[in-house]
């Protein structure tokens, strides 16, 4: 087999929808524009990440917001899925559309949305400690759940002195997203609820760190989620891709799995969560997953991989044009 192609999990797929894709280009650049037309119109659905596929921090990646709009004009249906949980779908649509692409709120699929989305489905009337920032507590007021713990944590400076009487007898979840402000008093109060069984315990994501480049690395939400398991000796319930609930969530909307795309830059969260939910995957290099790592991961043979593969989104247009 070539270089460039893989094996797909697809094949039944992409032999029923294209059939120039019978083995699969893997690395988009090789392929002739038939075969990229032919993967263009073997999908309906387009599922994007965000952070490091369309943008890093508050610049657009060149070409993604002109591939995002050429998907909607193909008539492609487009949700944002991120695992960021620190801004409201309305801000992720609002910032969207200042970097060039077209988006409303509907299209946004936020893990701050989904975990009040959760609580409210479950009917929780209880209060949440919120070990992350305001996109959690703005989506909890959204459904009208009650919520604490946002913000630099104003305990006595002599945290060892933390008592009971410290802690709100209303709380009955605890979220953990990210948190800039996440302090050792504010693990202490998280690992204090969750000592009772009966306080539910979610977590956004369990991403290791923000795509950043270069040699900074920025912890993920991940980092915060395992010390609060740590401490409180559970497991939480991760509602964020690869995992079930964003899945089923999804499904709600009456997607397609064999005709719809997922776009990441992650092996381990975005591609993962295509191969669970049976979607094709292309995994941009744009982000975390770097072609070193895929590399590896094709040398080892250790799923998941994806179907196609290109340095950045923004490619598929100048590809079709050349």
């Amino acid at each position: 087999m070539p270089n460039n192609a893989i094996t797909t999990r697809h094949s039944k797929n992409y032999n029923r929808t294209f059939k120039m894709f019978k083995s699969s280009v893997y690395n988009l650049q090789e392929a002739s524009k038939d075969q990229i037309q032919d993967f263009l119109n073997s999908f309906d659905t387009v599922l994007s990440d965000c952070d490091g596929v369309l943008w890093i921090d508050n610049n657009a990646i060149q070409g993604s917001a002109d591939a995002m709009n050429y998907f909607r004009k193909l008539g492609k249906k487009i949700f944002y899925v991120t695992n960021n949980s620190t801004k409201i779908r309305s801000d992720f649509a609002a910032k969207a559309q200042q970097m060039g692409f077209i988006a409303s709120q509907e299209e946004i699929l936020s893990t701050a949305y989904l975990a009040a989305h959760y609580l409210k489905g479950i009917g929780f009337t209880k209060k949440v400690y919120v070990l992350g920032s305001n996109g959690i507590a703005e989506e909890l007021k959204a459904v009208g759940i009650r919520h604490i713990g946002v913000g630099p944590d104003l305990v006595k400076p002599d945290f060892k002195s933390m008592q009971p009487s410290d802690l709100d007898p209303e709380v009955g979840a605890v979220i953990v997203g990210f948190d800039e402000h996440v302090s050792y008093p504010k693990f202490m109060k998280a690992a204090s609820y969750l000592a009772s069984e009966e306080c539910l315990f979610i977590a956004t994501n369990t991403d290791e760190r923000f795509p950043r480049g270069g040699s900074i690395v920025v912890p993920g939400t991940g980092t915060l989620v395992r010390a609060v398991e740590t401490c409180s000796e559970r497991k939480a319930l991760v509602l964020g891709k690869p995992h079930d609930y964003v899945r089923k969530f999804l499904e709600s909307c009456g997607l397609d799995p064999a005709r719809t795309l997922m776009i990441g830059d992650r092996c381990n969260t975005d591609i993962e969560f295509g191969v669970r939910c049976g979607f094709q995957t292309l995994l941009v290099l744009s982000g975390v997953t770097s072609n070193k790592d895929l590399e590896r991961l094709r040398n080892e043979k250790k799923p998941p991989l994806p179907d196609v593969v290109l340095p950045k989104l923004g490619d598929i247009l100048s590809l079709l044009q050349s």
